[in-house]
């Protein structure tokens, strides 16, 4: 649920701004065809980048990690 004034990040928008290779790759396939899901299985079980860079990513960004009381 989005608060007033902040926008949400948007899936991906890490992948695609560091210009992941997996990323890249995925994009050359339509989704749900066979390389998608190859290529998408690959990003979630093999993931190049860590927790710790996508976490200084977001907040060179301006994210803000919230969650509800």
């Amino acid at each position: 649920m989005p608060i007033d004034g902040y926008m949400d990040y948007q899936r991906r928008e890490y992948c695609k701004d560091i210009r992941c290779p997996l990323q890249i790759e995925l994009d050359l396939y339509p989704q749900g065809s066979d390389g998608y899901e190859r290529t998408r299985r690959e990003c979630r079980t093999h993931c190049r980048f860590s927790a710790h860079q996508f976490h200084h990513w977001l907040t060179n960004k301006g994210y803000q990690i919230v969650r509800p009381e």
